[in-house]
């Protein structure tokens, strides 16, 4: 990376300069400094986008490498992000991630960004054409066109870049992967995934009244490209999700993290088609409630993706908010289904195979099976785990080492999961008389050119319309 280089190249003239002007040169051989050292110009110093909640647990996790320098932080509430200042003293602090960017550009290699939903491409592109290898949380992005700009960009800047879904760096993935390339349960038909998410308050409207901005937090830039609206406490720090303008609601917390499993292990590609319906709170009698700014109490999706090679289509049924599938014949009675935050199963022409959260526990159906069912490893483990698996990755270089959820994996993925938002939002307009709903129906989707075919009111929901003073 040319911004690297000429930082270490800076840092070692820095080094011998201050040498000569001591008096004498010293080379200190390596064994002096101990054994195991790693001089700094060896590591990779990475920025925090987003220090507080799950970016403090991210930062955490990549400063377990003794490969890793944390030299930038930056979060827009300062109280969310004191655990980090403190954990990592020497790693200067900003609010905006622009100016910090902008300051630190020589300093740092890579990116963590832990933000809202709504502020994560602004902040991955920025870093990305930079130079800087980038760690995206889940979903990766708000928006589907986001998701396609962010797995285009990471071609273009050749940047190493890896969302959070950790699950995809497990064991148990690679297992389901090895028994459905085996031919274990025939071709895919049909994938149930569901959660036990939300577990915030959801599927009501927007506060009524307003709060003062705490003085830790600047809200300008909590709020990034997303329409301005006054501060309520209900937001921060965390039922954001539940609402449109920041959040994904259930199916952007968890489906990154369910239809990881299935969409590798089948192979799945864009959809051509979703529908939905949404669980209604009734207020009184007859009157269902109406917030179409808020993400629903709970949704069924179902997506249809076509088969490849001769194969059948796959459907893909997400359900959450307390709905769960059928439970499998070949599944006994007292025996649990999936886990307690959720599960997938997945059905083939032969049989069925099911896994917890984050591909957790794989089993073949009937359980039994799973015993006697023995196949070759053929996929790669990572022991070194999802995080550290993208820092050594960083370190190799762009297209050195393969990643379990890079862009060009991850985009598709989340693609796909924001098109079953499109549909839970579409299902909410409105005709102009206020007397129907037009968008409760199968929509169908032109992948490549990112577009409802025959409800075009539902484009909307592909490209949001940023907030002045931010853009791509």
């Amino acid at each position: 990376m040319k911004d690297k280089k000429h930082f270490n190249a800076t840092r070692r003239r820095f080094i011998r300069n201050a040498a000569i002007v001591g008096g004498s040169f010293f080379i200190v051989p390596r064994h002096v400094l101990g054994r195991g050292f790693i001089a700094p110009s060896d590591k990779l110093n990475i920025a925090g986008i987003g220090a507080g909640g799950k970016g403090e647990g991210d930062l955490k996790e990549f400063s377990k490498s003794p490969n890793v320098n944390i030299v930038a932080l930056c979060d827009v509430d300062d109280r969310q992000s004191k655990n980090s200042r403190e954990r990592f003293p020497n790693a200067k602090y900003y609010k905006d991630f622009r100016e910090m960017l902008a300051k630190e550009k020589n300093n740092i290699d890579a990116c963590s960004v832990s933000t809202p939903d709504n502020t994560h491409t602004v902040a991955a592109i920025a870093a990305m054409q930079m130079g800087k290898h980038v760690y995206v949380q889940k979903p990766l992005t708000h928006d589907i066109f986001e998701a396609r700009l962010l797995t285009e960009s990471a071609k273009k800047y050749k940047v190493v870049t890896q969302m959070g879904n950790q699950g995809a760096s497990g064991d148990g993935v690679r297992l389901m992967q090895e028994w459905y390339n085996a031919g274990t349960i025939g071709d895919a038909t049909a994938i149930h995934v569901w959660t036990n998410r939300p577990v915030w308050p959801q599927g009501f409207g927007k506060p009524k009244t307003t709060d003062e901005v705490p003085a830790e937090l600047n809200w300008d830039l909590w709020l990034g490209p997303a329409q301005f609206e006054e501060y309520h406490k209900e937001y921060v720090p965390f039922n954001w999700r539940g609402f449109w303008s920041f959040g994904t609601g259930a199916l952007g917390d968890m489906g990154c993290h369910l239809i990881d499993p299935a969409f590798k292990t089948v192979g799945l590609g864009y959809p051509t088609e979703v529908e939905c319906s949404e669980g209604s709170v009734f207020e009184k009698m007859w009157n269902a409630s109406y917030y179409p700014e808020s993400c629903p109490v709970s949704s069924s999706i179902k997506l249809r993706f076509p088969g490849k090679n001769g194969k059948p289509d796959v459907k893909l049924y997400w359900m959450d908010g307390g709905i769960i599938p059928e439970r499998p014949d070949e599944l006994g009675a007292d025996e649990k289904m999936g886990g307690g935050d959720g599960g997938v199963i997945i059905t083939g022409t032969k049989g069925k195979m099911m896994c917890e959260t984050y591909g957790a526990n794989p089993k073949l159906l009937p359980t039994s099976r799973t015993d006697e069912v023995n196949v070759p490893q053929t996929i790669a483990r990572v022991p070194e785990g999802h995080y550290l698996q993208w820092v050594n990755a960083c370190i190799a270089g762009y297209g050195k080492k393969e990643l379990s959820s890079s862009f060009e994996y991850a985009g598709p993925l989340t693609e796909t999961i924001l098109m079953g938002n499109l549909a839970l939002r579409s299902w909410n307009i409105k005709s102009a008389d206020g007397k129907s709903f037009p968008g409760r129906k199968k929509l169908l989707w032109d992948a490549e050119n990112m577009k409802i075919t025959n409800f075009d009111e539902a484009n909307q929901f592909v490209k949001r319309e940023y907030r002045s003073g931010w853009h791509l």
